[in-house]
């Protein structure tokens, strides 16, 4: 990061998004207390904030500076929260990183404390250089929504993610035993698993991270008022 004097606004986004990565929730959720009762100022758009990744997941620093270029979210997407909440987090994760499952369990977290001033949107970015696995696992969450919606997407990959050991960790063969454990038919799950039709779907996803400035996972965009701010890569925390 430059030696550059940071705006407080600037200074108190960058400090919003680092504790948001490093997986621990009680320092965001007082930062989040300031968001909902702050005056509505907004750091400059000119110099978004971007947050390194010093994980080893991805491949380095996020958006960089400009435009983001976000999808918006629409009823199509898989979203837990107020889908009329303030402030949206749009996280573009890959089913098989590590530094994504500690960031799912920060955002469950958040979700408890906050559910109806923000709202989580769960895109897919399996990066099948590192994950090979990634790919088919997100498909099966499409399933899941497919089979029981909403509900049925997150306690997927909810489950999904409190069993993987990560890094390519989780046998094939526990995808539709998943899929049992939250009460989906099992034969009907594994028709659609075998088909293959959600790909497309997942595919497009990672392709719209790239867009949207993900080179690493997890990659967050944190949206306030309308305004976008990227959250690139996970932090580690001093322990």
């Amino acid at each position: 990061m430059s030696e550059s004097k940071l705006t407080p606004n600037q200074t108190f986004y960058l400090g919003m998004g680092v504790t948001l990565l490093v997986g621990f929730g009680i320092g965001f959720f007082i930062l989040l207390g300031e968001v909902l009762t702050d005056d509505g100022s907004k750091p400059n758009r000119a110099n978004p904030t971007v947050i390194t990744d010093t994980g080893g997941t991805g491949q380095g620093a996020g958006a960089g500076t400009g435009e983001i270029v976000l999808a918006d979210v629409t009823d199509e997407d898989w979203i837990k929260g107020n889908i009329d909440a303030r402030i949206s987090i749009v996280e573009f994760s890959d089913t098989e990183c590590p530094f994504c499952k500690r960031f799912h369990t920060t955002m469950n977290q958040v979700m408890e404390a906050y559910p109806d001033d923000v709202n989580w949107v769960y895109r897919h970015f399996p990066l099948p250089s590192l994950h090979r696995k990634a790919q088919k696992e997100s498909e099966a969450t499409e399933c899941a929504g497919e089979l029981a919606g909403n509900d049925g997407f997150w306690a997927y990959i909810d489950r999904l993610f409190e069993i993987t050991p990560s890094n390519d960790g989780l046998d094939e063969s526990q995808l539709p035993e998943i899929a049992e454990y939250i009460g989906l038919d099992k034969n009907d799950f594994e028709e659609c698993l075998n088909s293959g039709r959600h790909g497309n779907k997942v595919r497009k996803q990672a392709s719209d991270a790239t867009l949207a400035g993900g080179q690493g996972t997890p990659y967050s965009v944190l949206i306030v008022d309308g305004e976008k701010f990227p959250v690139s890569g996970a932090v580690r925390s001093e322990e």
